[in-house]
């Protein structure tokens, strides 16, 4: 009989215990004794919640105080030297010095898991060898099958992704990889000894373009541990899209025993199943609900699709089961009472997920007839949701017919732009900013809910908002800043602020995902044709710009991040979909600038987690992705100043559509690359003007101004000092006033001395 089975669950717990935990736990109000009961707390209600659905083979290990990648640098002990002495086991101050910082040692560097709004640490290869350092597997396992009544499926990242994700490779890579494979032996004999029976591995660099050499390294990983006496039965598991030609006929030689596939986003593995065949004897892991949308699965197409698959596989050995770890979704729909009654009949959230796993599971072993009323209910949702009147806006499908080339472009091209801009703001060399908001205290969060909960008072609450508005204007006045921001205290989020106000959206009161650690966000629905009713940030930015006689920035989230960071609608192509916001936004930056606005920055950090991660699919997507920023940005006069910012981007990769962006400033994350980002600006020879930050907001601590300059220094020497712009990495929103404001002043005196010394130079 076919069973069904999860690759992961989300984590942060159904009221986001995980978060509160965690940030107590770093507050001091929580010891660790309390932290470690709550994390046991959570995977208990993880386990429980799919033992009632009905789910087969239930995953352990999958848990994460603060991410997965991060633990399996653990388990293998690659805790860099800075981090102090060797521990035979990581504890969890060094595990989250390695996650957040420490006083004077920069945490990991932070990037996109593959395609998605999930953040990984990036595991460094350097330093002392690698050593079996954690018993969290095999501690998670013993609890999980206690729990379950029955052994639990131990989820491992694969030591070739490890090892693929990683950086700074003192040797090679197949050195690394023999280093790393006997703690994967031991870990495996171990959870063999605890009785294991089956362990997912998870390989999803596979879904990659892979060297030849990349690919040998799979060879050279799983004949070793396929090789072992005494381990448990291994599922190698890809997901996020499809395995090649060459990758297929690896993966499927493998003396493995199952091999997981995505059937949702890996639309080219049905192909070559039908066409290449599956290996007799193994375990097929079909991924063939969606872990990374939040729309209800069409149970006759999976059926179909399952029925499919059965014509290659012995159903006896097929495994029903999301397309990848149900991580990337909220967890239960039944938690949002308030949305209209169309829309949440189309949602499933994770615990929807499973019930769709469970129900296919039954219809592929007992047939169509014993799931008969469930495909019936499935129908009658889509037919409920899917109301045209509830979808299309003609004057917006109108707009988009009617766009032409002009419309994706600036008046003047950069150099006859960039002397009127500089002749309005005169600013100084080396001038200085920030990347957009400031710290969201309690009582502005305090706030904001009370004025949604309708205890305070329009006129009482943007009053509210005003003062603070008024309060870090003058405060960055007084530190030096050149170029000023409002502080976004009216946004709780964003992307959700402009989901809010603009049609077509529709927002949760409760579905959270995780992006990393205790950080969470509420991803927005678009459920139908987007428009901007009235203006969105003007009367803000209006009010902030009269307070101060230098620029303000006008701060907008732009349509690519808007369209990445949201559940985004699947009867569009995203092309449209993200024209679409693109065209709001061109409206309220038309606005921004009429009503004095000189600066108008447009964020773009999630324009590279949109690529695929096949290269052949890279031209299509940087198309469309960067005419959707020149939509936005481009119906503005050469005097307006146009800022972008990115994080957490390869730009080796996309430095191309960087500067197609024609963006006049761009920022970026840096600081925990220790400037290595910016060499991809200096070998394309990047024309225009860039902020590379200096110090990282992901850590609470205060970098200092020798830091600063060291890194400004640095870049000075990789680009033309005249390029340069000062600023942080990323947004403060997250941080506490009492590391923002030194840390800024800091910077401020950096760029000052940095104004000293290459001023003269600069001159002549």
């Amino acid at each position: 009989m076919a069973q069904s089975s999860t690759l992961g669950y989300p984590r942060l717990g159904k009221r986001r215990e995980l978060k509160r935990a965690l940030e107590g736990f770093w507050a001091g109000t929580l010891d660790e004794a309390q932290l470690v009961e709550t994390g046991r707390a959570i995977r208990r209600a993880m386990w429980q919640v799919q033992q009632q659905a009905g789910i087969d083979l239930i995953p352990c290990n999958d848990f994460s105080f603060y991410d997965h990648v991060l633990d399996a640098i653990c388990l293998v002990g690659l805790v860099p030297e800075r981090f102090g002495p060797r521990e035979e086991t990581v504890s969890l101050s060094t595990y989250f010095a390695m996650a957040r910082g420490a006083e004077g040692i920069p945490a990991l560097e932070l990037t996109k898991w593959f395609d998605t709004n999930y953040h990984y640490l990036v595991p460094e290869f350097q330093g002392p060898e690698p050593a079996l350092a954690s018993t969290k597997p095999f501690d998670e396992f013993v609890e999980a099958t206690t729990m379950l009544g029955r052994a639990a499926k131990p989820v491992l990242l694969g030591p070739v992704s490890l090892l693929l994700l990683g950086k700074h490779h003192s040797r090679p890579l197949a050195d690394h990889l023999a280093a790393l494979l006997p703690i994967y032996a031991r870990v495996l004999e171990r959870l063999a000894d605890a009785g294991a029976e089956w362990v997912q591995v998870d390989e999803p660099v596979l879904v990659q373009d892979r060297t030849a050499e990349e690919l040998a390294l799979v060879r050279q990983a799983y004949r070793m541990l396929g090789s072992l006496s005494h381990r448990p039965k291994l599922l190698v598991q890809t997901y996020f899209g499809s395995l090649d030609v060459e990758s297929w006929h690896l993966v499927t030689a493998l003396p493995i025993e199952g091999i997981g596939l995505d059937f949702v986003r890996g639309t080219e593995n049905l192909s070559l199943l039908n066409e290449h065949g599956f290996p007799a004897g193994k375990v097929l892991g079909a991924g063939v609900v969606n872990g990374r949308n939040i729309w209800r699965t069409n149970l006759v197409e999976a059926l179909e699709l399952l029925e499919e698959l059965a014509e290659h596989v012995d159903p006896a050995l097929l495994w029903v089961q999301p397309s990848c770890s149900l991580l990337h979704v909220p967890h239960d729909v039944r938690l949002e009472e308030h949305l209209p009654e169309n829309v949440r009949a189309l949602l499933a959230f994770a615990e929807q997920r499973l019930e769709e796993v469970v129900i296919l599971t039954r219809g592929i072993n007992e047939g169509r007839s014993a799931i008969l009323a469930e495909l019936e209910a499935n129908a009658e949702y889509f037919r409920l949701g899917l109301d045209a009147s509830q979808l299309y806006h003609r004057p917006t499908r109108e707009r988009i017919a009617a766009l032409s080339e002009d419309d994706f472009r600036r008046r003047s091209p950069y150099n006859v732009r960039a002397p009127l801009q500089q002749a309005r703001l005169q600013l100084p060399l080396f001038p200085t900013t920030t990347i957009g908001s400031f710290p969201q205290t309690q009582d502005v969060r305090t706030a904001r809910a009370r004025w949604r909960s309708g205890k305070l008072s329009d006129e009482a609450y943007w009053q509210f908002i005003r003062e603070r508005i008024a309060d870090v204007i003058r405060r960055q006045e007084e530190i030096g800043l050149d170029v000023l921001v409002h502080g976004e205290f009216e946004r709780s989020d964003m992307v959700e602020y402009f989901a809010e106000q603009l049609a077509g959206f529709v927002l949760t009161e409760h579905a959270w995902v995780q992006s990393y650690g205790s950080r969470a966000v509420r991803p927005p629905i678009i459920f139908g044709d987007i428009y901007r009713p009235k203006p969105m940030t003007v009367d803000v930015s209006r009010y902030a710009q009269s307070l101060t006689a230098k620029p303000v920035k006008g701060m907008l989230t732009g349509p690519v991040t808007i369209l990445n960071w949201s559940f985004v609608r699947e009867d569009l192509p995203r092309r449209e979909v993200a024209y679409q916001i693109a065209l709001a936004l061109r409206d309220e930056v038309r606005d921004l600038e009429a009503a004095g606005i000189q600066v108008i920055q447009i964020d773009e950090p999630a324009l590279r987690e949109g690529l695929p991660l096949r290269r052949k699919d890279w031209d299509d997507y940087l198309d469309w992705a960067v005419k959707a920023f020149r939509l936005a940005s481009s119906g503005v006069r050469d005097e307006t100043q146009i800022h972008s910012h990115m994080c957490y981007s390869e730009f080796n990769d996309i430095i191309a559509a960087i500067d197609a962006l024609d963006a006049d400033v761009i920022s970026i994350e840096n600081s925990r690359s220790q400037g290595e980002l910016l060499r991809a600006f200096q070998d394309y020879r990047y024309p225009r003007q860039i902020g590379p930050g200096v110090y990282d907001v992901h850590s609470a601590r205060v970098p200092s101004v020798d830091e600063i300059e060291s890194l400004l220094l640095r870049a000075a020497e990789i680009l033309d000092p005249r390029q340069l712009w000062v600023n942080p990495d990323c947004g403060l929103k997250t941080r506490r006033p009492e590391e923002v404001w030194p840390s800024l002043t800091n910077m401020v005196e950096a760029a000052r001395r940095m104004r000293e010394r290459y001023l003269a130079r600069v001159d002549a």
